[in-house]
């Protein structure tokens, strides 16, 4: 490993601490490094606030130092005034003669400007030191930037025999999980900034969507309801956080708002057009077999977590299914249960 390789894994490390607030923005970590030594660092920890790079440079404790330093921040600095002044400018004026950057920033109003301030003003620039763990690190924002929707998460659990439920009518669903995994399950929840059940899953399920074994933000609750049938009486529309209503009914809906879609066509495309409408950058998918199964067959997902759980059921509905040569996967071992994670993030 390299100086350079090693001073960006700390900045990937620190960017991690604005999990939870740093959205819409990416999280970012930067260090400055005087004689091989760590003098200052920080990172981005909540939209609307200071950056990473001002946080690092404002961390050090004697400033004369800076202008012998090296800067190393995983994002490209920003060069537009935002919510704060561009980050560019301020490494300019503080004289830091070389700054290492993990990766260029997609958004149009960066997209190399930050890069070129720096240059311009004589700074010694590298670009691309762990590029691919930069970007993977801000795969939602790399995702709505590019792709121009939101990042998009499929998440079941599957018997050893590959069902999801048993056919029913009603009654309590088939226990899969295990109380450990479902920590993971709210953790993934809070990381995200919708959530996505069908009409079958909201009937016979009556989930609440909410975070309650893990810290952080409840997430939008969105329902697919075409015909406008579901109870009132659902934990989805008993007003302790947003819920949105997907259906092609003209019609209002007591404790929730509603996205009239055209049915005659995919509903999927326009749900995701609605969410960055209401610039929602990140929707986690837990409904059933069918509804999962059109966002895979759509091609409309990034990420997918499969628990395999130790249970058989023998019968019942049928797991999604995940066949495509260029998916990644990998194997892991979560709180003692096989998971399948696909990667469909380019």
């Amino acid at each position: 490993m390299t100086n350079d390789e090693k001073y960006m894994k700390r900045c990937i490390q620190l960017a991690k601490n604005g999990r939870l607030g740093a959205a819409p923005n990416p999280m970012v970590g930067a260090v400055v490094v005087c004689d091989d030594k760590i003098i200052g660092e920080g990172y981005h920890a909540k939209c609307g606030e200071a950056h990473a790079e001002v946080h690092a440079i404002t961390s050090v404790q004697d400033h004369s130092l800076l202008k012998r330093s090296t800067l190393y921040v995983s994002l490209e600095p920003c060069a537009h005034y935002g919510k704060t002044p561009p980050c560019a400018n301020l490494i300019v004026s503080k004289g830091i003669p070389k700054v290492v950057i993990g990766c260029e920033d997609p958004f149009s109003k960066v997209a190399g400007r930050g890069i070129k301030i720096l240059q311009d003003a004589g700074c010694e620039v590298i670009v691309g030191v762990l590029r691919d763990e930069c970007i993977a690190l801000n795969k939602v924002f790399f995702t709505v930037q590019l792709k121009h929707r939101p990042f998009i998460t499929l998440k079941w659990a599957q018997s050893a025999d590959g069902f999801i439920d048993v056919e029913r009518e009603g009654g309590e669903p088939v226990k899969l999980s295990s109380p450990l995994t479902q920590l993971v399950a709210h953790k993934r929840r809070a990381e995200h900034q919708a959530i996505l059940v069908g009409t079958c899953t909201a009937k016979l399920d009556n989930p609440s969507l909410n975070v309650r074994c893990w810290s952080g933000s409840q997430p939008l609750r969105i329902v697919i309801d075409r015909n406008l049938t579901l109870p009132r009486e659902l934990h989805l529309f008993d007003g302790t956080q947003p819920t949105l209503v997907v259906t092609e009914k003209s019609e209002s809906v007591a404790g929730a708002m509603t996205f009239q879609a055209d049915f005659s066509r995919s509903i999927l495309p326009q749900l995701l057009d609605e969410l960055m409408r209401r610039k929602i950058q990140s929707l986690l998918v837990e409904g059933g077999a069918k509804l999962l199964q059109s966002f895979i067959d759509e091609g409309l997902w990034d990420e997918a977590y499969v628990e395999h759980c130790p249970q058989h059921l023998e019968h019942g509905i049928s797991a999604p299914s995940i066949v495509f040569p260029k998916i990644s996967s990998k194997k892991k071992l979560i709180m003692g249960r096989n998971y399948h994670i696909f990667h469909n993030f380019v």
